[in-house]
């Protein structure tokens, strides 16, 4: 009899495929990477969008990660896999979705640059942008995934002496505290200190066609108390540079010459300490003369040093040029990398400057002081705030302030803005009916609140709805700004709008390129300081056609 034919030996499946996303978390990155395309305060760039795309996508991918975690903790039940077709249907809408934003975007980069007068665009950087977008997403995500293994194999060592919960907290709690120490700490701190090292050799180069001044009225000159090598590279080209005696003459139509402004300056190898690079800037200012002139200007600089040509030299033709500037450098980071990590140097900076000016100001007798006046653009008007208590302390110690292009974190500023008279926008704010802090774009026509009194000291900001500058911080991540809910500046689009997270990444890439935009958008002022000037100084004399010269000048410059 035959034996029975034996059952056939079942065969392992194959494993299921697990994809290399999941579908909460892909759905996630696709909308945050399609709001990324939305307008914010400047134009894009393909490398630019594609950076902000990725970033957002990485952040989108990891919200929805966490969405369908909660969603699943309250539903008590595990994760699923997702269907074949779910993921095709992902596909095929996904890809419409992403095309029409790609393209709605760049119709709104269009419509931007026409509004700021931008003529730069490249087309085939425009064609990289998805796979730039790409390339970070699967960066991010990757760094994101290794560091759960690390979080899991921390949990996984802790166990052996805690129980599995205890562990995976507390795992938890290290790898979030050292991933933070390791970016901000060592990263960071790695990165800014190799950024210090290269600017500072790039700070002992001077400008090609800058030399060193004959006069002996600006630092580094013959007497000067402040070596020429010791100015640092923006040093040197402020010392060596600015309009003439006969240039100024010819402006104010003048036949007797007038007086060449004086300029003093301290740079980082003047003096190792804040404190006494003022001292010997101060010190250099006296010898020169500065405080027997009639106006004296005490300005704060940008990172490296950076003075802003047109802010000094429309200051010494609307002066007829018997005024002194003097101003001191704090760092050797560029502007926009200061801004981020130097703040510190620079609230120190401005505050012991102005502190050693007017302790020797304040000592002369009362009738043959300088008028004294303070300037500082970008992180030059944070640094420059900070050696004032509020707004009587300004219109008290000064006769006159011109700020450009305030940070958002800058303390007064925030707080006359914050302040602001009901019903004034914070584009254009109104503090105290604009008794002595004024706002505006365009100080040509009548600095807002027209009609209402603006007596003593002035004090004058100047910034642009599209300044990047002025309005970027922290807390766009969670929180709608007034500027963006309301009616928006001339320079920014009526479609701009605000999304959390999305908003953030948009307006921080606008930080590096917020000076190449034409004069009056971004964080560009060049004309601006003209009126900016003539309407804290009140010049006599000055027409405005010679403002006009001025604008031109100041704009080819």
């Amino acid at each position: 009899m035959a034996s029975p034919e034996a059952p056939p030996t079942p065969q392992p499946h194959d494993p299921p495929h697990t994809p290399p996303l999941t579908l909460p978390g892909a759905v996630g990155a696709l909308l945050l990477g399609c709001l990324s395309f939305t307008p914010s305060l400047l134009p894009r760039g393909g490398i630019l969008q594609g950076v902000v795309t990725g970033i957002l996508a990485a952040i989108g991918y990891g919200l929805g990660v966490t969405a369908a975690w909660i969603w699943r903790a309250f539903a008590d039940r595990g994760p699923r896999p997702a269907r074949r077709r779910s993921w095709q249907l992902l596909l095929v809408g996904g890809g419409v979705l992403f095309c029409t934003a790609f393209g709605l975007g760049q119709y709104g980069q269009h419509r931007i640059r026409a509004l700021l007068g931008v003529t730069d665009h490249s087309v085939p950087h425009t064609v990289l942008m998805p796979f730039v977008a790409f390339l970070l997403f699967a960066l991010l995500l990757l760094a994101a995934r290794g560091i759960r293994r690390v979080h899991r194999w921390v949990a996984r060592q802790l166990r052996r002496w805690i129980g599995a919960r205890a562990a995976k907290a507390v795992g938890g709690i290290l790898v979030t505290i050292g991933t933070v120490l390791l970016l901000s700490g060592v990263l960071l701190d790695g990165l800014v200190g190799a950024a210090n090292q290269a600017f500072s050799l790039r700070d002992t180069q001077t400008h090609e066609g800058v030399s060193r001044p004959e006069s002996s009225l600006r630092s580094g000159g013959p007497g000067s108390l402040v070596p020429w090598d010791s100015l640092g590279r923006e040093g040197r080209t402020f010392a060596a540079g600015g309009p003439t005696a006969a240039e100024i003459a010819a402006f104010r139509g003048s036949p007797a010459p007038a007086p060449e402004p004086i300029r003093a300056y301290a740079g980082l190898e003047t003096a190792d300490e804040t404190e006494d690079r003022a001292a010997r800037a101060v010190a250099d200012l006296r010898r020169a003369g500065g405080f027997g002139r009639r106006d004296l200007l005490v300005v704060t600089t940008t990172g490296s040093g950076w003075v802003d040509p047109a802010a000094v030299d429309s200051f010494e033709y609307l002066t007829g040029g018997d005024c002194a500037t003097v101003a001191l450098q704090y760092s050797y980071l560029p502007s926009w990398m200061s801004y981020l990590v130097d703040q510190s140097k620079a609230r120190e900076a401005g505050r012991e400057l102005f502190d050693a000016v007017y302790d020797a100001w304040s000592k002369l007798p009362p009738d043959g002081r300088p008028r004294l006046y303070v300037a500082g653009e970008s992180l030059g008007s944070f640094g420059g705030e900070t050696a004032f208590s509020g707004e009587y302390d300004l219109r008290n110690r000064t006769a006159g302030t011109l700020f450009a292009g305030p940070p958002h974190f800058n303390t007064l500023f925030r707080r006359f803005s914050d302040d602001r008279d009901p019903g004034s926008p914070e584009i254009r704010p109104v503090y105290k009916d604009g008794r002595t802090v004024r706002f505006t774009s365009d100080a040509g026509p009548a600095v807002p609140p027209s009609g209402e009194p603006w007596e003593g000291s002035r004090v004058l900001y100047l910034l642009h709805a599209s300044d990047p500058i002025v309005w970027w911080g922290p807390h766009l991540m969670y929180d709608e700004p007034d500027w963006i809910g309301e009616a928006p500046g001339d320079d920014v689009l009526e479609s701009m709008f605000w999304v959390p997270f999305v908003t953030f990444w948009q307006v921080t890439a606008d930080l590096p390129f917020a000076t190449d935009v034409p004069d009056g958008h971004g964080h560009t002022y060049r004309a601006e300081y003209v009126d900016g000037w003539n309407a804290v100084l009140r010049p006599t004399g000055v027409t405005e056609q010679d403002l006009a010269r001025l604008r031109e000048t100041m704009t080819r410059g």
